[in-house]
Parts: C-alpha cells; structure tokens; sequence
C-alpha cells in the first residue's frame, strides 16, 4: 500500500526542495517539514490510551498516545534529515539507525552499520529514507528489522520511484510507503526522475 500526500503545501515546499538553487540550509529546514507532514498522516492509525488528567476546570478522560511503543530508524545518511521532523511530532520515541552505501556498479545496496534499541521487537518501526529509488536500501532495512522480530514497519520518504514502490510491495506488502511524491521514473543511473538530486549530499552540503 503507498499514501501519498496530495496537498497544495506539501507540491509548494516539494517545489522548492527540487529547485537546484536552494541552499543547503533551507533544503535541510524543508526536509524536516515535509517528514513532519508524513509522520502525521503514518499516525492516523495510532491506537490511543484512555488517561485520567485534570484540566485547569475539572478532571476528564482523554487518550494519549504511548510513545514507548514506537522506534524511528532513519537510513544513513539522508534519512537522519528526516529525523528532527518526526521527533518533533513523537519526542520519547527511542531511535535506531541503519548505515548503507550504493555501490555505483551494481546500484545495490551496501550494509555497513546497524544498532537499534534492545527491545526493538515491541515497537512499530517508523523507517526513514527521503528518496525510494530502485526499492534496494528499503528491502535491506526491513529485512534487518524483521530478523530483529519486528512486526510493524512504516516506510517514511519523501520521494519515491514507481520501480520502487513495484519491488518493496512485491516483496513486503505488509510494509506501507508513505511519500510526498510519486515521480516519472528512473534515468539509467538509477536517480529518480525529474527527482531532487542526491538527498543526502543537499541536507549535508557535501556537492
């Protein structure tokens, strides 16, 4: 299942990220924005628990989200742009993380890091990565999270590829895609297209 998020502000601020001349500043600042409006739609399904509190007037019932319950995982690096933006919606929830590299010859991805909280199995996983391009680093990750005994995982990016989301959902269609955007395609360099670029030498001013 992919959502993706149809909203005048969301194809404002998508516009801007993709413009070659935004700086690295307020390409990191939109990133942020943009994973904030994900996280909020990945949540519509949250399960509320009913608390009793005392209003400034009287006491009441009212549910509150358990953070505890949840884990983001962001892939190294540019998914760590997204980061800020969802734990400014879910502050308590714990973090892990998750290194790749693409290899440029084959285009798959490369494994180089992986630590998560101890009771990762607990928790619904939120993963991070800005761009879902040949659906290589997303496969990777969830198959890592589910040797874990991760049972709930959320994909969280702000583009994504039609090849993409064809070959996670062809191998994981308990896994849903939430993304900002759906683009054209894949050039033959495997960059998504008309795309933003390398997400992650924008958020960090690497090029």
């Amino acid at each position: 299942m992919v959502i993706e998020l149809k909203h005048p502000l969301i194809e404002h601020k998508l516009a801007i990220l993709r413009d070659k001349n935004t700086g690295t500043k307020e390409f990191r600042e939109l990133v942020k924005e943009i994973a904030m409006f994900l996280c909020y739609e990945a949540f519509k399904d949250a399960k509320l628990e009913k608390v009793t509190i005392e209003t400034p007037m009287q006491e009441m019932k009212i549910g509150k989200l358990n953070e505890d319950k949840y884990a983001f995982v962001p892939i190294l690096r540019a998914g760590m742009g997204m980061l800020d933006g969802v734990i400014t919606v879910i502050p308590n929830a714990k973090i892990g993380h998750i290194g790749m590299y693409r290899d440029e010859t084959t285009f798959e991805p490369v494994n180089y890091f992986f630590k998560v909280p101890k009771d990762i199995e607990k928790r619904e996983v939120i993963l991070l990565d800005p761009m879902l391009a040949t659906g290589g680093s997303a496969i990777d990750a969830i198959d890592l999270l589910k040797s874990k005994g991760v049972k709930k995982i959320k994909f969280l990016c702000l583009i994504a590829a039609p090849e993409g989301i064809k070959r996670v959902e062809k191998v994981y269609p308990d896994v849903p895609i939430y993304c900002a955007n759906i683009d054209k395609k894949l050039n033959n360099n495997k960059y998504i297209m008309p795309g933003l670029g390398d997400a992650g030498d924008r958020i960090f001013g690497t090029k």
